[in-house]
C-alpha cells in the first residue's frame, strides 16, 4: 500500500552524527517536526534550530516552501535563521580581520536565502553593510598596501552580500545616502580595481538607476562615459556586459521632457535627457568601441552580452520615436525649407524664373511639376504628405539624408522615374514615406526592449547613422525591385510586400556590416523571391482533390503521434530556464526534464548555464506527472499576475507557462524562446492527453504531411489524379470467360 500523500521520506544530517531517515508528516507544524528531530539527537532549545536543504542552495525550510520537499530529499539540521543572522551581525563587526573576512564570506553565501535575508535585514543589517562600505574602506586604507588581497576579498564579500540582500526586494533602494553612492561610483571610476568589486559595483549602480528615479539623478552625476569606456576596452566579457547594462539603465531612465541639445556640447555627465545622452555617446565613440572590443573581439558573444547589445540597439532606435510621431506643420517655414531643399538638389540644373510679379504663376506651376516628379501625393502642398504618424517627420529626415549623403543615387532615382510614363513611375516621395513606416515596424521603433530577447544586429553598430543608412540601402532596393517587377502605380502595395520580404530575409542572415547587407539584397532579386515563393508553395502545395484529402486524413493521426513522440523526447532531454528578477544579469538558472518513463518531472537550480544535458540525479526536486492538474499560459500564469515589470512585457507574457498541481502549488516557467515554449506546452499537453495546439505543431504537421504525401505519390508523377474515383463497371452477364486452371 503506498504511503499517504502527506508523508514525505527524507534524510536529515547533523554534524558529527549519522544521518537520520525520517518520515515527515506535512500536516504537522514545522516547529513540531524540528523538535522531534532535536529530541532524537538530545538537543535542547529546539526553537534555535531549523531545517535547510543540504544541496548547494542551502535554503531554509519554512511553512511557505515546505511543500517543495519531495521523497528522497536530504535535509540538514542547522541554526535557525534568526540565530544565524544575529551571530553573523556580531561576527562581521569583529576587530579580527580574519574573523571578519570569514563572517562576510558566510554572509555572502547565506544572503541568497530570503528567509535568512529577512532576519538579517530586521537587524538593520543593510545599514551596517553600507556603513562598512562608506567608512570601513577608509578605516582599512592603511592596510591596503600590506593586506591588499584580504582587503579586496573583504570588500568583495560585503558588496556580494549587499547585492543578494537587495535582490529580494525587501528594502527600498531610495533609502541610500549620497555618500554610499559616491563610494560605489568611486570603485567604478578607479582605473585599477579588483574584478569582483568592479562587477558588483556596476550591478549595484544599475539596480539603483532602474529602481529609483532619485538615485538615477545621483548616480548620473557620479558616473561619466569617459570613466566607463576603459571597462569596455578590457578583455573581461562579464565586466563589459555589466558596463553596457549600466549605460542601458541610464539610457532607459533618462527623462523624456528634455530631449534636444546642441551636438557640440562638451558635457560628459550622464544626468541628461535621452537625445543629449545619445550625442555624448557618439562623441565618446561608444559605438565604435563596442564594435571593436565586443562584437568583433576574437571570442563568442554569450547570451547575456547579446541581450545587452539588443537592449542598446532598441534604445538607440527608440530615439527615432519622437520624429516618427511628429506631424509636419504645413505652416512651419523651416520644415517647408526641407522640401525645397529636396527639390533644389534634384533639379538644381533647371533655371529659376525671375522674381517678377508676372512669373508667380509660372513658379507655382513649375514647383507643382517638380513635386510630382519627386513622387509626392499632394503636388501642390507636399507638406500634407507628412501629416500621418507614423512615420511623420522621420520620413522627411530620411529623404533629406539620402539626398545629401547619397546625392548621385538620389538624383538618378528621381530623374529616372520622372522620365518614365506616369503609370510606370516609382514615386520617390510616397515610397520613402511607406518604406520608413515599414522599417520602423520591422525594427519595432517605440517598443520597450524584451526581457528575454538576444536578437541584435551587428551591422547597426558599424555606423553612427545606421537607421538612415539602412533606409538609403532599402530605398535603392525598392526602386530596383519596382523596375524588375515592371510595376505600375496599382502595384505599389505588391512592391512594398516584396521589398519587406527581401529586407526580412536579408536580416535573418545577421550580416556583419551594411555592405554585407547590401550584397545579401543583391542576391535577393525579384526573380529570386519568386523562385523562393514558388518553392515554398510547392512544399506546401495543397493537393485539393478528394483522394488526396482522404489520404491526408488517414495519415494525420500517424504524423501527430510522431510529433508527440518528438515533443516528449525533447522533454526527456530537458531545458535550462532562467529565473528572471529585477536585475537580469544576476539571474539564476534552473533545469527541468522528464524522466525516460514519462512519469516524473525532475527539476532543480543550477549555478550556471549547463553545457549539454543535466543528469537526473543532480536535480533534487520531483513532480509526478499524475499530480499535474493543468497547464496554463500567458496572463493566466500565477507569476504573470503578480505586480512587477514582467507583467507589462508582451514578449515575456508570450513565453510564460505554469504547471498547476496539488491544491495551490505551481511550477512557473519562462521559456528561453518561442520554439522551446511550443515544445514544452505541446509536450505537457500530450502528457495530460490533450491536443497539441501550438503554431509549431501546425507547421510541423503541414510539413510532414506534405512530405509524406509526396513520397507516396512519387510513382504517380505527371499522372492526373481524378477528383472522383473511377466508376465500378457493371457485373458481366456471365462468367464464361473465367479460365479453370484445373
Amino acid at each position: 500500500m503506498p504511503p499517504p500523500a502527506d508523508i514525505v521520506k527524507v534524510a536529515i544530517e547533523w554534524p558529527g552524527a549519522y544521518p537520520k531517515l525520517m518520515e515527515i508528516d506535512q500536516k504537522k507544524p514545522l516547529s513540531a517536526i524540528i523538535k522531534e528531530v532535536c529530541d532524537g539527537w538530545s538537543l535542547a532549545n529546539h526553537e534555535y534550530f531549523a531545517l535547510q536543504h543540504a544541496d548547494s542552495s542551502n535554503f531554509y525550510i519554512t511553512e511557505k516552501n515546505r511543500n517543495e520537499i519531495k521523497n528522497g530529499t536530504i535535509l540538514r539540521l542547522t541554526t535557525s535563521p534568526a540565530q544565524n543572522a544575529q551571530q553573523l551581525h556580531e561576527r562581521i563587526q569583529s576587530s579580527s580581520m580574519d574573523a571578519k573576512l570569514e563572517a562576510l564570506k558566510d554572509l555572502a553565501s547565506l544572503s541568497r536565502d530570503v528567509t535568512f535575508a529577512q532576519e538579517f535585514i530586521n537587524l538593520d543589517g543593510i545599514s551596517l553593510l553600507t556603513q562598512m562600505v562608506e567608512s570601513g574602506t577608509e578605516r582599512y586604507q592603511k592596510l591596503q598596501k600590506i593586506m591588499k588581497p584580504c582587503f579586496g576579498d573583504m570588500l568583495s564579500f560585503t558588496l556580494t552580500a549587499f547585492v543578494e540582500l537587495m535582490d529580494h526586494g525587501i528594502v527600498s533602494w531610495d533609502t541610500f545616502s549620497v555618500a554610499f553612492i559616491k563610494k560605489i561610483a568611486s570603485f567604478v571610476n578607479k582605473s585599477a580595481i579588483d574584478i569582483s568589486i568592479l562587477q558588483r559595483s556596476l550591478a549595484i549602480l544599475e539596480s539603483m538607476v532602474l529602481n529609483s528615479h532619485d538615485l538615477y539623478q545621483k548616480v548620473a552625476q557620479e558616473i561619466t562615459i569617459g570613466q566607463l569606456i576603459p571597462h569596455l576596452q578590457g578583455s573581461d566579457q562579464e565586466i563589459q556586459t555589466y558596463t553596457i547594462a549600466v549605460i542601458n539603465a541610464l539610457f532607459l531612465k533618462a527623462p523624456d521632457e528634455r530631449r534636444q541639445v546642441d551636438v557640440e556640447s562638451n558635457v560628459d555627465i550622464l544626468d541628461c535627457p535621452l537625445t543629449e545622452m545619445a550625442n555624448i555617446l557618439a562623441q565618446k565613440q561608444l559605438r565604435s568601441i563596442i564594435l571593436t572590443h565586443v562584437i568583433r573581439a576574437q571570442r563568442a558573444i554569450n547570451n547575456e552580452m547579446a541581450h545587452q547589445l539588443y537592449v542598446l540597439q532598441v534604445l538607440t532606435f527608440n530615439l527615432l520615436e519622437d520624429r516618427m510621431m511628429t506631424k509636419m506643420d504645413p505652416q512651419d517655414q523651416a520644415q517647408r525649407d526641407i522640401i525645397f531643399e529636396l527639390r533644389r538638389i534634384a533639379f538644381d540644373a533647371e533655371s529659376e524664373p525671375n522674381n517678377s510679379s508676372g512669373s508667380m504663376e509660372k513658379r507655382k506651376s513649375m514647383y507643382t511639376r517638380d513635386y510630382k516628379k519627386l513622387g509626392f501625393i499632394n503636388h501642390v502642398n507636399p507638406a500634407m504628405d507628412f501629416t500621418q504618424t507614423p512615420p511623420g517627420m522621420l520620413a522627411l529626415d530620411n529623404m533629406l539624408y539620402f539626398a545629401k549623403h547619397h546625392q548621385d543615387a538620389y538624383i538618378r532615382i528621381v530623374l529616372e522615374n520622372s522620365s518614365r510614363e506616369d503609370k510606370h513611375e516609382c514615386p520617390f516621395g510616397r515610397s520613402s514615406i511607406e518604406l520608413t513606416k515599414m522599417l520602423c515596424e520591422i525594427l519595432k521603433v517605440g517598443e520597450l526592449p524584451s526581457e528575454t530577447c538576444n536578437d541584435f544586429h551587428p551591422m547597426f553598430f558599424t555606423h553612427d547613422r545606421s537607421f538612415e543608412e539602412f533606409f538609403c540601402i532599402c530605398i535603392q532596393l525598392l526602386n530596383k525591385t519596382w523596375k524588375e517587377m515592371r510595376a505600375t502605380s496599382e502595384d505599389f502595395n505588391k512592391v512594398m510586400q516584396v521589398v519587406k520580404e527581401q529586407v526580412m530575409r536579408a536580416l535573418t542572415t545577421k550580416p556583419s556590416s551594411l555592405d554585407q547587407f547590401k550584397s545579401k539584397l543583391q542576391n535577393l532579386s525579384y526573380t529570386e523571391i519568386l523562385k523562393i515563393r514558388q518553392s515554398e508553395r510547392m512544399n506546401q502545395e495543397d493537393f485539393q482533390s478528394r483522394p488526396i484529402l482522404e489520404l491526408k486524413e488517414k495519415i494525420q493521426p500517424e504524423i501527430l503521434e510522431l510529433i508527440k513522440q518528438q515533443r516528449l523526447n525533447r522533454l526527456v532531454e530537458g531545458t535550462c530556464f532562467r529565473k528572471l528578477n529585477a536585475r537580469r544579469r544576476q539571474d539564476k538558472f534552473w533545469y527541468c526534464r522528464l524522466s525516460p518513463n514519462h512519469k516524473v518531472l525532475h527539476y532543480g537550480d543550477l549555478e550556471e548555464s549547463p553545457q549539454g544535458e543535466v543528469p537526473h540525479d543532480s536535480l533534487q526536486d520531483k513532480l509526478p506527472v499524475a499530480d499535474i492538474k493543468a497547464v496554463v499560459t500567458g496572463k493566466d500564469c500565477p507569476h504573470m499576475k503578480e505586480k512587477g515589470a514582467l507583467k507589462q512585457n508582451k514578449e515575456v507574457l508570450e513565453l510564460a507557462f505554469s504547471i498547476l498541481y496539488d491544491s495551490n502549488c505551481q511550477l512557473n516557467f519562462i521559456a528561453p524562446d518561442k520554439h522551446e515554449y511550443c515544445i514544452w506546452t505541446d509536450g505537457l499537453n500530450a502528457l495530460l492527453g490533450k491536443d497539441m495546439m501550438s503554431d509549431l505543431t501546425r507547421n510541423d504537421l503541414d510539413t510532414l504531411l506534405s512530405m509524406e504525401i509526396k513520397l507516396r505519390l512519387l510513382d504517380l508523377e505527371n499522372i492526373q489524379i481524378p477528383d472522383a474515383p473511377p466508376p465500378i463497371p457493371k457485373e458481366p452477364s456471365n462468367y464464361d470467360f473465367v479460365y479453370d486452371c484445373n
